[in-house]
């Protein structure tokens, strides 16, 4: 899209052009397309509108139902973070007093957007001219264009001593292409911008992929991985005067329509390890029930910390599952109660699962090479019960563990 596509999408024509599109969004792109065109829009218009439409539809789970009014691009709606991270990362922004932000990189606004919805004056800059004129767009749309405004320009140029903090999220996809990077000297603005703004601004924020290297991790930075609804979606650091503890692993749920849990310290409702993340959990042998740990958790290197709270202890040093005599149902780890432990063999396996006339199996995997959905093929399963199949290693041997949820 070009500015005079999306010049087009804001005139009470484009606005029928996206409604329409809306109705047949989803469903065969060639009708939908002849559709809009019997209806008198031009093919062009037709197209960019047919475009947004899907791509709304694509980003309601991210977005939520204010996703009907924004104008969205396949690269900025891969970056942008959920509503519900941004939310919670501006009311912490908020409690921590801040009432100026500038968003180095803003995209399509999703963060500067939540700031904004917190009352912080946020200065988005944008080095794409399309990019950045929908985020004005999305801006004037949620009734916050005097709160949010947007230049396009170079997030580098940016007079950071206008602003108390800075969020940066740098731009981790090839421009043209859409790949992905994952050295973070080729970022866009590079690392050492990206390191440095620490140092100038006292109230730093940025956010980096969930995969980021720990060594990255600036010197007294609290690094924070989000998952929601068990699914990891960033990591941020946090610096300067914003750091509270070295390692946070932050769970958020959303699947019911709203978030659950305890607090998490700024208006936000959640679940929250902290800790260190510089000791490892003990190792023992296989106990009577299994925990798999949070995503969050794992990346955060916090297993040590959930250990010590389940009383529990990992049977293999390189594997991120967890052991223990009790059953509880954390928010950080899903607990399963174990029936058997067998060194793998399929034959085996197949036989056991017969026996017991299991027809359908979970399976989990860390530390195992085997692919799930081919051994269940070759399971051959058949029957009327249900197992949870655990592959992975105890002492360094390929091990299967046969288990059963924990519901009470």
């Amino acid at each position: 899209m070009d500015l005079d596509q999306l010049a087009a999408l804001r005139t009470p024509e484009g606005t029928d052009a996206l409604a329409a599109a809306t109705e047949v969004a989803g469903g065969d792109p060639l009708a939908a397309a002849a559709r809009l065109r019997s209806a008198g829009f031009s093919a062009g218009l037709a197209a960019a509108a047919l475009t947004q439409a899907e791509l709304r539809r694509r980003a309601g789970g991210k977005f939520g139902p204010e996703v009907g009014a924004m104008f969205l691009t396949r690269a900025g709606l891969e970056q942008a973070t959920r509503r519900v991270v941004a939310d919670r990362r501006a009311a912490r922004l908020r409690a921590a007093g801040v009432r100026t932000l500038a968003d180095l990189g803003c995209g399509l606004g999703a963060d500067a957007l939540a700031a904004a919805r917190a009352g912080i004056r946020v200065h988005g800059v944008e080095a794409d001219p399309v990019t950045a004129a929908m985020a004005a767009a999305n801006a004037e749309a949620a009734g916050l264009a005097e709160l949010f405004t947007v230049e396009c320009g170079d997030a580098t140029a940016f007079d950071v001593t206008r602003v108390e903090a800075v969020f940066c999220d740098p731009a981790r996809r090839a421009a043209g292409t859409g790949r992905r990077i994952f050295d973070p000297n080729a970022y866009s603005p590079p690392w050492d911008f990206v390191t440095g703004l620490a140092e100038r601004v006292p109230r730093t924020v940025v956010k980096v992929a969930p995969g980021l290297d720990h060594a990255l991790i600036p010197a007294g930075a609290e690094a924070e991985w989000v998952s929601v609804d068990g699914d990891l979606v960033e990591a941020a650091l946090w610096c300067g005067a914003l750091a509270e503890i070295p390692r946070r692993a932050t769970l958020l749920r959303e699947k019911q329509g709203a978030l659950t849990g305890a607090s998490g310290g700024a208006g936000i409702p959640c679940h929250q390890l902290t800790g260190a993340g510089d000791t490892d959990a003990p190792v023992g042998p296989v106990r009577r029930f299994l925990y798999d740990p949070d995503p969050a958790v794992v990346r955060a290197h916090l297993l040590a910390e959930l250990a010590a709270e389940l009383d529990a202890t990992l049977a293999d040093p390189t594997i991120a599952y967890l052991y223990s005599d009790t059953p509880t149902r954390p928010p950080y780890a899903r607990c399963l109660e174990i029936t058997d432990v067998l060194p793998f063999s399929l034959k085996r396996l197949r036989a056991l699962l017969r026996e017991r006339r299991v027809g359908r199996v979970e399976i989990l995997k860390r530390g195992s090479a085997l692919e799930p959905e081919k051994l269940r093929r070759d399971l051959k399963l058949a029957g009327d019960t249900a197992a949870s199949l655990v592959l992975t290693r105890v002492a360094g041997a390929p091990t299967v563990l046969i288990c059963r949820p924990v519901t009470a």
